[in-house]
């Protein structure tokens, strides 16, 4: 175990402002799971925002893998206190991640049916209409959440962390009210339904992004940033980080494609499985809120060693984690377990039996499977990347989510045709196993790579 103070003041300095922020922004997609759940429109809303829901999880796991892409150049220039190429790195992530949002946006305007149809059978028409009216206003907000997510996740790997707790925050308090006011028709509003959940985020995120840019500009101190440093772009560093940058956000990227193509083979076994998966993921994301937390936090301390060129003590760093990341999952494992039932039942659609059971029976498969998947995500999200490793991560996830993840569940849905908890159980069956590849990998040495130039003039 390390015994070295500040290792252990960066990594809960990281994680605790990561957890917080997924506990706060876990809470108001709860609440808006469970506000939509109460409309009339009931299991078919739920069932329709968590389909879309997986189109937005595509764009934004997307956005956070190009800003994750960046941390590991910058927890490494960090570690050298190079200023001027961590600004350079910032100017070109911001302008690919905006580049991106407006592209999807662009897609989803001009051909919305042919996007919502990727997720939802043609076939289920009250289903789809919903879908439609949810994605054409929220597919919007992508775009303000891209700036956001950029600047905030920069600023995180080099240890500027209070935005992170001031954006979850002001996400429970405005989304929610958003939500109870837009979706029922309080204060005088109208009852929007699924619409205002919508409008609720859209709105929600545009003012994110004002208080994310406020806070970048005007408040932080650590790195002085201004305008004008994001309209020069630096061709050496657009080299470096197309080559150890974007490789994690293709990687997150194809992962979230990987997710979309589960959700469009489970969006045509029914509502009820739609509507269970929703509730199963839910928890799911509560039973991850401090594996990425501490994640973020290794992150930055093996860069940082990397980056100064020690890579005995990254090594140790590393082993620490590792025995962080075993603890951490088996009492997230028994949270999940343990709340499957209670959870459950805190929905409207849960009063469909079927529902309610299929819910319950996910979860259980969903909580022995987080044992791996906590370990595994947490070392190559956190000690690979921070380490200069993440070409290698890239290919497990391909080769497990296109040859095994992908053909499998197409298998267990259509032709071998299994109870709908198996089916489930084959959407995640490369989380029982990607943790040995882990182990194995952080035993040897070439996952240490360093990846920074000399300092800038």
């Amino acid at each position: 175990m390390v015994k070295d103070k500040d290792f252990y003041q960066v990594m809960f300095k990281i994680a605790i402002p990561i957890a917080l922020q997924s506990l706060l922004g876990y809470l108001v997609a709860v609440a808006d799971d469970i506000m939509v759940s109460l409309t009339p429109d009931g299991m078919f809303a739920q069932a329709a925002a968590a389909q879309v829901n997986s189109i937005t999880a595509l764009v934004t796991a997307a956005l956070a893998g190009l800003v994750g892409g960046s941390a590991v150049l910058i927890a490494q220039y960090w570690g050298k206190k190079d200023m001027e190429r961590i600004k350079q790195i910032f100017a070109v992530v911001m302008w690919i991640c905006a580049g991106l949002a407006i592209l999807v946006v662009a897609a989803i305007t001009l051909f919305p049916k042919a996007m919502v149809g990727l997720v939802i059978d043609k076939g289920d028409a009250r289903i789809t209409s919903l879908a439609l009216d949810y994605l054409r206003i929220v597919c919007f907000s992508y775009i303000f959440f891209a700036i956001s997510t950029a600047l905030v996740g920069m600023l995180r790997t080099i240890e500027v962390v209070r935005i992170t707790t001031y954006t979850a925050v002001y996400a429970l308090v405005v989304n929610i009210g958003l939500n109870y006011v837009l979706i029922f028709g309080k204060l005088g509003f109208p009852a929007l339904g699924i619409r205002g959940a919508a409008l609720a985020t859209l709105l929600a995120r545009l003012g994110e992004m004002v208080l994310v840019v406020y806070y970048t500009f005007r408040v932080q101190k650590q790195i002085k940033v201004k305008i004008q440093d994001f309209m020069v772009i630096d061709k050496t560093m657009v080299k470096d980080y197309l080559f150890y940058g974007l490789p994690v956000g293709i990687t997150d990227a194809q992962w979230a494609l990987i997710g979309l193509l589960k959700m469009a083979i489970i969006g045509r076994l029914g509502g009820a499985f739609m509507a269970a998966n929703s509730i199963a993921t839910s928890l799911y994301n509560l039973g991850t809120l401090f594996t990425f937390g501490l994640a973020g936090g290794a992150a930055v301390v093996v860069g940082k060693a990397v980056g100064r060129g020690e890579y005995d003590t990254a090594r140790e760093y590393s082993k620490t984690i590792q025995l962080m990341f075993v603890v951490v999952g088996v009492i997230m494992a028994s949270v999940v377990y343990m709340l499957r039932v209670p959870f459950t039942s805190l929905y409207g659609s849960s009063r469909d039996p079927e529902v309610f059971k299929l819910s319950v029976d996910i979860m259980f498969i969903m909580a022995v499977s987080m044992l791996g998947t906590t370990y595994h995500a947490a070392c190559f999200v956190g000690i690979n990347r921070g380490a200069g490793d993440s070409r290698f991560v890239a290919l497990v996830d391909m080769i497990c989510g296109w040859l095994i993840v992908l053909p499998m569940t197409y298998l267990a849905a259509f032709v071998w045709k299994w109870p709908l908890p198996w089916v489930f159980f084959a959407t995640r069956v490369d989380q029982y196993f990607k943790w040995i590849i882990a182990y194995y990998r952080l035993r040897g040495n070439k996952w240490i790579k360093n990846v920074t130039r000399e300092a800038a003039a």
